[in-house]
């Protein structure tokens, strides 16, 4: 993740000089995955996520309830809210997923938070990723739906 930000692979996430990983941040004693900064642009605070989980087509996450990202959610959507900017990132590693949405069968109070924190200007970004002996590769971006 951290080289296809440094290559700019991820248009969505290019044009930072910066790039910090497992920052201290927030109210809820949390660790950012990645930190973005750069001269003359907020910081960029990223949550990394990967979804594994098929249903016809359709990648969901989570795949179990999950108080630990309830929290994280919540704390992306207090940096938007100081002004700076947050990103979901999900890295779907499971190569029958064309889409990704939350599991609301699963983890209900997750889906709707999460419609909540996009709502308040949180971005949700997919990408395909393949993995392999030497690492992880991103393919292709993928849609999200919060339906």
């Amino acid at each position: 993740m951290r080289e296809a930000i440094e290559h700019n692979l991820i248009s969505e996430l290019s044009g930072y000089s910066k790039i910090s990983g497992e920052v201290k941040y927030g109210s809820e004693n949390s660790r950012i995955d990645l930190l973005l900064q750069a001269e003359n642009r907020v910081n960029c605070y990223i949550e990394v996520k990967s979804v594994t989980l098929l249903q016809q087509q359709r990648g969901y996450f989570p795949d179990a309830v999950t108080l630990r990202g309830q929290k994280h959610l919540r704390e992306l959507q207090n940096v938007v809210e100081s002004g700076q900017r947050a990103v979901l990132f999900f890295a779907v590693l499971h190569s029958g997923i064309d889409q990704v949405a939350p599991a609301h069968h699963i983890d209900a109070h997750y889906a709707a938070l999460l419609a909540q924190v996009q709502q308040a200007g949180v971005e949700v970004v997919c990408y395909g990723a393949k993995l392999s002996p030497d690492g992880i590769c991103l393919t292709d971006k993928l849609p999200f739906f919060i339906d």
